[in-house]
């Protein structure tokens, strides 16, 4: 995966996602999706790591939750989406060349683990990924929730349950689901100490996503390349 032509400097952020080629699945499975999601936090950081083995994988059985990585970071997610043929992130660079490092090891990386698992070859993404620059904190917060909520703005409820169900950060901005322990990795603050509380944050994302949904026809300048 290589990058568009988006200038990427540290301490700005960034909403970027790409989707498979031809529209295919990327995730057809819960293996798969919590691979993609360690992989999110194992190579995120400056110095190289290898390869994610497949036995060690196989032993933490991921579920969704960040393993600890010691390093130095590339990036911060903020806010994430994971849905069955496309992702979303929302980043902020903290290390030169961060993203485009960040995303070259996680495209490699999980395309390679994604061919040996199906026996396919080839590539698995459409083309460059996608980079958009957020220039203003209310452009921000209203990407925050677009990609918290944007298996609701796909509508995938019903259809993704048949095959593997989307991940985001929502959960973690929820302060997680009763009775689970309140863990993740985004860096949330940035979005959240602007709200009283949780909850009015969770109004807030809630608000937007009805505007999303009433102009969703305009959403293609929010996605730029990216078809359902």
């Amino acid at each position: 995966m290589s990058v568009r032509k988006v200038p990427f400097v540290n301490g700005e952020y960034y909403h970027v996602y790409n989707r498979g080629v031809d529209k295919r699945i990327i995730f057809s499975d819960e293996d798969d999706m919590s691979r993609f999601i360690q992989s999110m936090v194992e190579f995120n950081v400056v110095e190289p790591i290898g390869s994610i083995y497949e036995k060690s994988f196989a032993e933490k059985r991921f579920g969704g939750k960040a393993s600890k990585t010691e390093g130095e970071k590339l990036v911060n997610f903020v806010t994430y989406c994971l849905n069955p043929n496309h992702f979303h992130f929302v980043l902020e660079q903290v290390a030169d060349n961060g993203i485009e490092k960040f995303m070259h090891k996680m495209g490699t990386g999980y395309t390679r683990y994604f061919n040996d698992k199906h026996k396919r070859s080839g590539v698995l993404f459409q083309g460059k990924y996608k980079a958009t620059h957020i220039d203003s904190n209310e452009y921000l917060l209203y990407v925050s929730a677009y990609v918290n909520l944007n298996d609701r703005v796909h509508r995938l409820g019903g259809k993704a349950s048949k095959s593997v169900k989307s991940r985001s950060s929502w959960r973690e901005y929820a302060g997680g689901l009763k009775g689970e322990p309140k863990t993740g990795f985004c860096a949330k603050d940035i979005v959240l100490d602007q709200f009283n509380n949780i909850e009015g944050y969770q109004d807030f994302a809630e608000s937007a996503l009805e505007s999303i949904l009433e102009r969703r026809e305009d959403m293609k300048e929010m996605e730029g390349y990216l078809l359902e």
